[in-house]
């Protein structure tokens, strides 16, 4: 296996570099994805692109497969992020000004790509023993995430398995990061609009105070939003946006909040909207403000399923090393990640790949402009994958 995913490694790595040189954001990955349908295309394979242009699906069906038997799913994200590319010393950085692959979707797309050429190989040659269904899937950062779309399109029909990785520049480059139970969290994003009749600063008495009405919620929601959730479920208001006003002595007609709520556990997520809007009514009325909350449900927090989590651990171990040696345990991060939706529909697992070069000790974090990878990861990757269905993977 590792000669056939050497085979393509140098192209693997080129193919990268063409996607980091020609980011695009969600939905509007026509060139990424026409690049993966003709190379799929070459390997003799037949892509599906998603009904609304961009994304494909992808089926290896070996012969001789019994009917019904179910899918083992690979998903790779395709889009980009909307910041500048900062790095300066490299020849494959973005050529698009305001676009960057800052998040690793390049990687994770050559991952499955490189499975896919892989895997259509082992299939020729009767290695492949069971079906295998690849994502390649649009706006993974626009919530609530492309994942939707794969779903909406059938993607998920007969799925038995699936399996993702996640770049994670904390982890070095051969060794990933496996958590059972919940890896992400749930992402929502929500605009409260106040709004009141306006007036003169030297008569707040007669007016609405927008200015002090918002600064007042924008202090005092998260408190008290925290203090009616239980604590366990690791709830998180945080506001990114705040803007009202136009002149030092006039009292405004609109105040805008904007920000994302983050829950660790399914329960708080459900309960979020609900209490929100609650909370936000009682504050309204004590500054006699109007109120709309516009409420954008995201994604569910990624749950790994331990049969999942376990078939990983096995895979990376018997293709790289000991347990102690490849394989580390991981921490619930506060993003999300939509890859959740695929796991309301089949049992799963995200894991996140190392892709720091051993003893680096710059900082180069997600959705930073500097992010890059050590490229060796892809080869690792694949691997990976190309085990889980050859060897590994009970669906």
């Amino acid at each position: 296996m590792r000669t056939r995913v050497r085979a393509f490694e140098a192209e693997l790595i080129a193919f990268r570099r063409d996607l980091h040189r020609h980011p695009e954001l969600g939905r509007q990955e026509f060139r990424t994805t026409g690049l993966l349908h003709d190379r799929l295309v070459a390997a003799g394979l037949e892509p599906r692109v998603l009904p609304g242009g961009t994304g494909m699906t992808v089926d290896i069906v070996p012969p001789g497969t019994p009917a019904g038997m179910p899918f083992l799913a690979f998903r790779a994200d395709i889009d980009a992020l909307p910041i500048d590319d900062a790095k300066t010393d490299v020849t494959y950085r973005s050529t698009v000004p305001g676009r960057a692959h800052a998040c690793g979707h390049d990687v994770h797309t050559s991952i499955v790509l490189g499975t896919a050429l892989v895997l259509a190989a082992a299939a020729r040659n009767g290695d492949l023993r069971r079906p295998v269904r690849l994502f390649f899937q649009p706006a993974e950062e626009v919530m609530p995430g492309g994942a939707l779309d794969v779903i909406k399109a059938g993607g998920m029909d007969n799925v038995g398995r699936i399996f993702a990785v996640h770049c994670d520049p904390k982890v070095t480059v051969g060794r990933i990061g496996l958590k059972v139970g919940a890896i992400t969290s749930a992402c929502d994003r929500l605009v409260l609009h106040l709004d009141g009749p306006g007036g003169h600063t030297a008569r707040p008495h007669l007016t609405t105070d927008l200015v002090t009405a918002i600064a007042r919620m924008a202090a005092d929601l998260p408190a008290v939003f925290a203090r009616r959730m239980d604590p366990r479920w690791g709830v998180s208001l945080v506001w990114g946006r705040i803007a009202s006003g136009s002149a030092a002595n006039v009292i405004p007609q609109h105040a805008e909040l904007e920000g994302t709520v983050r829950c660790l556990e399914l329960p708080g997520w459900r309960e979020a909207p609900d209490l929100l809007h609650e909370l936000i009514a009682k504050m309204a009325e004590t500054h006699r403000a109007k109120w709309t909350l516009d409420y954008h449900r995201g994604v569910p927090p990624v749950v790994n399923e331990a049969v999942s989590i376990a078939e990983l651990e096995a895979a990376m171990t018997a293709r790289f090393g000991s347990a102690g040696q490849v394989v580390e345990e991981t921490e619930q991060s506060l993003g999300g990640e939509d890859f959740s939706w695929y796991l309301e529909h089949a049992p799963g697992a995200l894991a996140r790949l190392g892709v720091r070069a051993p003893g680096d000790s710059s900082v180069r974090d997600l959705h930073q402009g500097r992010f890059d990878v050590d490229e060796r990861a892809i080869g690792i990757g694949v691997e990976l994958f190309a085990a889980l269905a050859l060897e590994h993977s009970e669906v």
